[in-house]
């Protein structure tokens, strides 16, 4: 892309890889936004979209990278966090907000002070010799063509194969896509033309994080099937050192403090951070560290428990979300308790958010510290809780995705219960007939339904209720209601796979008119042929009919890709027919983009529509004939048009499932703020659950592609089989505990515990609560609630939060 829009010829165009490095504490000016040319900081940038993607010309990348959008977005939100007088522009064509919540990014990003999204192409004009700034041509149809100057200009440029692709290729024996990426088996986006070798991440094409995480796990569950007979017979045992009691010694506290590379460190002064954590009651040893997580740090401290008799430890660093598990195991290498840790969280809540005030995020990292080492003096030491792990998976949907993980989890060994709350299993693919690249849908679907039924390890439950769930991880007891009577299931794990639903339009004359049908209804009509589709003159259709809007923010993902899909089936029968497709954004990501340019060539007509000017929708009567008019805003143009159709297809939303809430509740496990159901975290954990043991795949999670369900499914399938491969399962030992001779029985605490963790039992003294320390996730909202302090967080005792108290408050 070497001078493409000025790059490497006009000192302040970057690209948004360099621009991400500017951002970074750990880049070139350690986190400042500085121009190349004279290290200034800009107050005008720009960003141009599609640098490198969705390119017409012969040879050049003609799919659409599918994260540009996104990252974008990202960044002017960053930006304006460094700076927030700094001007943002961003120079678009379409907006792909296709993800999870990414139409509220967006949002988010357009509504920020000072920031506008232009829709049109650019080119750069050249560079002022004096200031090195930049001007940048472009149009709208507002104002025509205009020139405007800026500071920085910032390409986002598209994802390529990696460099070696061929040879790469050429090593494996496995074939490539026209675009360089791995060809992929399209019953199985996750395996390549060579059995055995299977591909994930942005190697099958550009994509998001999400994705790649769960289709790393996909793969690996695929290998899973295949090695299945060597599983566990080359594991070893990690045995850690005798554990010493010293909850009778005085406290001997060691403290290290972390740079975490620039990100704390260009902010808070570490060294005086930990000359002043030796001035603190108990502190025996205080270091800093360049990253604490390092493995070479991480044993440093285990080594330095040895040495200088430490019998609690604090690490200064982070969030403990991700990391206090590693360093949790360097006091177990050291035979300490590992509840005799503590983690100072001097990052996400320090270095990261006073980034431009240095002198008070040391004084604050000190702070905090001190109230660590206060708490530190009453940890208490606390012991986990082995549990059994039943072997045995439930599925809950029968449709492609959860088919596919039940299939995937039985072929290693596990047996399966698949339940599906409809007499036939398949899901909404039983109303799907093709693909965009013209593979037959219902032929997969049979040989996928027959696997299933044929797997001796796979039982399947139609027309199927669950009625009750409970257990906890490695141990669940699942009551289902079918044909055969209502059966109790035992199993480890659960996997929510109950598919999406389709949004029936109220707009547009649906249902007041049969010429007005769904997108789903078009392709089932073309499937059979029908003649008054096939033989239409003049068809339309509309995109975003349910989704995008106040009612559901978020944009379903799929519609335009079936919408161009239908389109090109009936330009294949029919070359002659007039097809229109009024859109707001056309959200073909990735290698779609390729059909939508298709389309496009085979003369269907693509209108963009504004939202607060929807299309509107009528019958006509001319000449004794009825006919359907729509009119539609062309901003191209700059005219009303009125377009008389034979036939108007909506692209009706994917909404979620109307069983969600149901499920949830008999699960315990959360849905987002659009009912689909919430994993655990959008890119650590896509596939998981907060609630242990139980998982998720397919559209019940968010709408997406058959190909993306089916590699989620695999990934759901690969993480079930690393909670099912173990004979137990560890549950923490801070959990809540109910003094009985303070409980009155009032049940409030019942109430709020949303895990079912407690329950009344009869004692000598009447009706008392019980927490199921199994069961119980310590997440605090009983002991808050208890009016008689009965209950006792295990690990956030009194005494250790009221002592972090005082030490803030100080002399105060």
């Amino acid at each position: 892309m070497k001078g493409d829009y000025g790059y490497g010829k006009m000192q302040n165009v970057v690209t948004s890889m360099d621009y991400e490095r500017l951002l970074c504490s750990t880049g070139p000016y350690e986190g400042e936004i500085l121009r190349p040319s004279d290290k200034k900081h800009p107050h005008k940038t720009a960003w141009i979209q599609c640098v490198g993607s969705r390119r017409v010309t012969p040879g050049d990348n003609s799919y659409c990278s599918a994260v540009c959008c996104t990252y974008t977005q990202k960044q002017v939100i960053l930006t304006k966090d460094h700076d927030a007088g700094a001007e943002c522009t961003i120079f678009h064509n379409d907006i792909r907000s296709y993800g999870k919540d990414f139409e509220r990014f967006y949002q988010r990003a357009e509504n920020l002070p000072g920031v506008r999204f232009i829709r049109s192409y650019v080119s750069i004009g050249k560079e002022i010799q004096e200031s090195k700034n930049v001007t940048i041509r472009y149009a709208t149809t507002e104002d025509g063509v205009k020139e405007e100057e800026f500071d920085l200009v910032v390409l986002s440029v598209g994802l390529n194969p990696p460099a070696d692709y061929e040879d790469l290729a050429d090593k494996f024996g496995i074939e490539l896509n026209s675009h360089g990426f791995c060809k992929a088996i399209p019953s199985n986006p996750l395996s390549t033309t060579r059995p055995g070798i299977f591909v994930s991440g942005a190697f099958q094409g550009p994509t998001d994080i999400p994705e790649s995480v769960f289709t790393a796990s996909g793969a690996g569950s695929q290998c899973g099937e295949l090695l299945d007979y060597r599983r566990g017979k080359l594991t070893q045992e990690r045995i850690y050192p005798p554990e010493k009691d010293v909850s009778r010694e005085e406290p001997r506290i060691g403290v290290f403090v972390c740079h975490c590379g620039a990100n704390i460190g260009r902010v808070v002064s570490v060294p005086s951070t930990v000359e002043y954590a030796l001035t603190l009651p108990h502190v025996v040893y205080a270091q800093e560290q360049l990253f604490s997580c390092a493995s070479n740090c991480a044993k440093e401290i285990t080594d330095i428990i040895k040495e200088k008799g430490l019998n609690r430890v604090i690490v200064a660093a982070c969030s403990p979300r991700t990391l206090e598990p590693l360093f949790r195991d360097t006091l177990r290498e050291a035979g300490i308790n590992q509840y005799y840790f503590e983690m100072a969280n001097i990052r996400e809540h320090n270095s990261w958010v006073h980034s431009k005030e240095k002198e008070e995020a040391t004084q604050k990292a000190k702070d905090i510290i001190r109230m660590s080492v206060a708490r530190a003096c009453h940890l208490e030491p606390l012991q986990e809780l082995d549990l059994p792990v039943n072997k045995t998976a439930l599925v809950v949907g029968g449709g492609v995705s959860g088919m596919t993980c039940a299939l995937s989890i039985a072929n290693q060994g596990h047996e399966v219960f698949l339940v599906e709350k409809n007499k036939d299993l398949g899901g909404m693919a039983r109303r799907i007939h093709y693909t965009l690249d013209g593979r037959d849908v219902q032929a997969y679907l049979r040989d996928l339904v027959e696997k299933v039924y044929r797997h001796p390890s796979v039982h399947v439950y139609t027309d199927a209720t669950i009625t009750e769930a409970t257990g906890y991880v490695g141990n669940f007891v699942t009551k289902v209601n079918s044909e055969r009577g209502v059966e109790e299931i035992k199993h480890g794990a659960a996997v929510i796979a109950i598919g999406a639903d389709i949004y029936k339009p109220t707009e547009y004359l649906y249902g007041e008119d049969d010429r007005v049908i769904t997108h789903l209804e078009l392709e089932e009509r073309i499937s059979k042929g029908d003649e008054k589709i096939i033989s239409a003159e003049s068809l339309v259709m509309i995109q975003c009919v349910g989704c995008r809007n106040e009612d559901r923010n978020y944009c379903s993902r799929i519609c335009c890709s079936v919408s161009i899909k239908n389109a090109l089936k009936l330009k294949e029968i029919n070359p002659l027919m007039d097809i229109y497709i009024l859109y707001r954004d056309m959200m073909t990501y990735g290698f779609s983009e390729d059909y939508y340019r298709e389309a496009s060539n085979r003369e269907v007509k693509f209108i963009r529509y504004d939202p607060l000017d929807k299309p509107l929708v009528e019958t006509v009567k001319e000449g004794g004939t009825s006919r359907l008019r729509i009119a539609v805003t062309d901003y191209i143009l700059g005219k009303k048009l009125a377009i008389d159709a034979d036939c108007l297809a909506l692209a009706a939303a994917v909404i979620p499932s109307a069983g969600a809430k149901e499920v949830a509740g008999l699960f315990k496990v959360s849905l987002g703020p659009d009912d689909f159901f919430k994993e655990a975290h959008v890119k650590l954990k896509p596939v998981e659950f907060a609630a242990d043991g139980v998982y998720l795949c397919g559209m019940a999670q968010y709408p997406k592609h058959m190909p993306e369900a089916i590699s989620q499914a695999y990934g759901a399938a690969g993480r079930v089989l690393t909670l099912l491969s173990h004979d137990t399962v560890i549950a923490s030992g801070s959990v809540c505990e109910v003094d009985q001779k303070k409980c009155t029985g009032c049940g409030a605490c019942i109430s709020a515990c949303t895990y079912d963790a407690i329950e009344f039992r009869e004692t000598r003294q009447g009706k008392k609560a019980v927490v199921n320390p199994v069961i119980c996730k310590g997440d605090g909202l009983c002991n808050a609630r208890c009016p008689t302090g009965a209950i006792t967080l295990k690990h956030f005792t009194d005494a250790e939060l009221l002592s972090q108290i005082d030490a803030a408050l100080g002399d105060v």
